[in-house]
């Protein structure tokens, strides 16, 4: 065996056996206790809507196509998927460290030298070079592997904010279109109500006229008639201002919505929320806080490695020759093989600072994880006693209505035969208008808690 030769088998034979020597540490997912995340769901159920596609969840198709529009078109969800790409060619340049650097050089030089430095015989002279040298650094410690999951980790976590961005304007579309649906109908119910007021002036008059009621009973009902009217321009101010959320959501400038109508919207018969330890496996949001905290870890990992001697292997081999004839021949080849070890010894504290930050920003991962799991399950909660407040109350306000129309009818009846004051009827239809408009609420407020807990359970990015 050649001296090179036994120089590189007992070079490599060094790096096996201190390669055996483990110092980063493998990763395992976090253990949290999930049982308790959020109450109020099904007991010991998988089933979860979170599963299910929006469409399934969204059946109004002029919503479907305003979602549709909002997937493509957003511009928050275009630059998530551009920082896919950027972590993508991260992660494609972390798997590449493990080959060997190489570089190609051609060369002319033409110099010229004193007579001392030519020692009298040679004065200047062209050197022709043509060559090629490589580096390959050694994953001893396993610097290049914790770097490479690192890498990972950030693809994997980018692809999850990517999914909660989508997440989120799949639910922001269909709770502003919801919205906007309950807008038109109380600006239909509020005109509605000018023109009852209407009649009731029209009545009062005829009273005032026959002397059964005074002008002050004419003029309160007037009043009456300009408080519901003077809330229309808001309404319809709020219209235009969801019509522009909406735009926006969707990457357009401010268009009118197309859509449907309130009652046409049915909700969800059943809401299944499956077991807290899926919120995990479903919400994006905490897939990209369990990736940043496992991006964290490596990075310690990487962070204990400098403190450990990195071994790197250098060769290059090439021509050489002052004249381009013979230039390729066995005396212009030369070539060279070196392994070197750096260890760090000395480096103003350096390394052990980068290693208790990247300690800590572990802590901080691993405690933003525990957060986000909380969060979520606080948002499944609220939006199931929110679902649960909605449906009580409509079945309580149905009631309210039929009584309150009631009452309208009874004391405009008794009102033109004179056994009811113009009070009674003020108060009777001041107290349907807010019924009515109460309903519209219920309604919209159970159709956002369906949005809400869809999204909460991580719904909305399949």
């Amino acid at each position: 065996m050649s001296k090179h030769s036994t120089f590189i088998f007992v070079f490599m034979v060094s790096i096996i056996v201190v390669s055996s020597c483990k110092v980063t540490k493998g990763y395992q997912a976090p253990d949290i206790q999930y049982t308790d995340s959020f109450r109020g769901g099904g007991i010991g159920d998988t089933t979860t809507m979170a599963t299910l596609r929006w469409r399934e969840i969204f059946t109004d198709t002029m919503l479907q196509r305003l979602i549709e529009k909002g997937i493509s078109q957003n511009l928050d969800l275009q630059m998530a998927y551009s920082r896919i790409r950027q972590a993508q060619s991260y992660y494609e340049q972390s798997r590449a460290a493990f080959l060997p650097d190489a570089d190609a050089n051609a060369a002319v030089a033409r110099t010229r030298l004193s007579k001392v430095q030519g020692f009298g015989v040679v004065s200047n002279f062209t050197e022709y070079q043509l060559g090629i040298s490589a580096a390959w650094e050694a994953d001893i410690w396993g610097r290049l592997s914790s770097t490479k999951r690192a890498s990972l980790a950030s693809l994997l976590r980018t692809e999850a904010a990517a999914r909660a961005i989508q997440s989120a304007i799949v639910s922001d579309i269909a709770s502003l279109y919801y919205t906007l649906l309950a807008l038109d109908q109380q600006l239909i119910i509020t005109r509605q109500t000018v023109r009852n007021w209407d009649t009731t002036v029209t009545t009062m008059r005829s009273l005032l006229d026959a002397a059964r009621v005074t002008e002050a009973a004419v003029v309160q009902s007037e009043a009456q008639r300009y408080v519901a009217e003077v809330t229309i321009p808001d309404l319809s101010q709020q219209i235009r201002k969801t019509e522009n959320a909406l735009s926006i959501l969707m990457g357009s400038p401010p268009f009118a919505i197309p859509r449907s109508r309130l009652a046409d919207e049915s909700a969800v018969a059943v809401l299944n929320t499956g077991i807290p330890a899926q919120l995990l496996a479903n919400r994006p949001d905490v897939k990209q806080a369990e990736q940043a905290y496992r991006y964290a870890f490596e990075l310690t990992n990487v962070a204990r490695t400098a403190f450990y001697p990195s071994l790197t292997i250098t060769g290059s081999a090439g021509f050489s020759n002052s004249s381009l004839s013979g230039f390729f021949g066995a005396s212009s080849f030369g070539y060279s093989i070196a392994g070197g070890l750096l260890q760090p010894i000395f480096h103003q504290r350096l390394n052990k600072t980068n290693l208790e930050v990247a300690k800590e920003q572990q802590r901080v991962a691993w405690l933003g994880f525990q957060n986000t799991l909380l969060v979520a399950g606080q948002e499944v909660s609220d939006a199931l006693s929110l679902h649960v407040a909605a449906r009580n109350k409509m079945l309580v306000r149905g009631n309210e209505l039929a009584a309150l129309q009631k009452s309208v009818d009874y004391t405009q009846k008794l009102l033109q035969n004179g056994f009811a004051n113009y009070t009674e009827v003020i108060t009777a239809r001041q107290s349907l208008l807010a019924a009515e408009l109460g309903t519209v609420d219920d309604k919209l407020q159970e159709l956002q808690a369906i949005v809400s807990l869809y999204t909460a359970l991580g719904g909305g990015w399949r």
